[in-house]
């Protein structure tokens, strides 16, 4: 396999076509650099130059090689540079993980904005999972940070920081009796209501159900959605009332009213940055990006 700095030697003769300004260039005598040149053309068995009354000229098969030489050159210091990079947390790739709810508190975007302002060439995948999945994915590698609405239980690996937290509101049509005048949510009683499906969080129905019994209603959970999007949608329709994270209303819809509800709802919507205790230098550059 021939070496990149004798590639890099050919290159620098190829260019100047003199060797006495070729070893200048490269701090080395002329001597061995003749050497090097003619054992360059040993090694691929045919002549690079055509040596006519001490002028060097290129011959065809050296003007190929050229070609071919600064090619491997420029892929080989872009690599270089590259490796670099990344060791250092300028680039590469990276994988986040996030809930819903990020998205709706800004959390997300405003985290992926400040990031890019100190590594604009890194490359960023999206995985929309729910806290638990992201918990496990980040124990094996299969994201780098996660947005939960929790933090993990009892991780010996993970560390999680609250970045997020607000209050919900009854999402009714605006049409319903309640959209307008002082809001009572006792009279929220018996309605109809949108919720997560209880299978895939048993914990949260309870917690739902909980909160809104301090808040002096019992929802009757007739129907249930995994999208925020089909629970608005459903509610816009009349099916039904739905609780939801008060920053959806920064998206208002027209046939959708959003009523707070009061502190008697202990129920808050937070939000959490979990990562790994030990990180990768681009995960690091993330991180420190978010204290600006």
């Amino acid at each position: 396999m021939i070496e990149l700095q004798k590639l890099h030697y050919f290159v620098t003769v190829a260019q100047t076509l003199n060797v006495g300004k070729a070893a200048t260039l490269l701090h080395i005598s002329q001597s061995p650099l003749s050497r090097q040149i003619i054992a360059l053309e040993e090694r691929l068995g045919t002549a690079l130059f055509s040596r006519e009354r001490k002028r060097l000229q290129l011959t065809d098969a050296g003007r190929q090689f050229l070609d071919e030489a600064k090619a491997l050159i420029e892929h080989a210091q872009q690599l270089e540079d590259r490796i670099r990079d990344e060791a250092e947390g300028k680039t590469g790739a990276m994988t986040l993980g996030f809930v819903e709810g990020a998205i709706h508190v800004g959390a997300l975007q405003t985290a992926i904005k400040r990031f890019l302002n100190v590594a604009p060439q890194a490359r960023i995948e999206l995985k929309n999972l729910r806290s638990r999945q992201q918990f496990e994915a980040l124990q094996f590698g299969g994201i780098d940070v996660g947005f939960t609405y929790s933090p993990p239980v009892r991780s010996s690996t993970l560390v999680a920081q609250q970045i997020a937290d607000e209050g919900f509101a009854v999402a009714m049509p605006r049409n319903h009796p309640l959209a307008q005048g002082r809001f009572d949510p006792r009279k929220l009683d018996g309605e109809a209501f949108i919720a997560l499906p209880e299978k895939d969080s048993p914990e949260a129905r309870l917690s739902l159900m909980g909160a809104c019994a301090s808040a002096g209603f019992i929802p009757n959970v007739r129907f249930e959605a995994a999208e925020p999007s089909v629970v608005l949608g459903l509610v816009d329709a009349g099916v039904g009332l739905a609780i939801v994270q008060q920053s959806l209303g920064k998206t208002p819809r027209r046939g959708i009213v959003l009523r707070p509800l009061p502190s008697s709802f202990p129920m808050r919507a937070q939000i959490f940055r979990v990562t790994r205790k030990t990180v990768r230098p681009l995960v690091a550059r993330f991180l420190g990006s978010q204290k600006a």
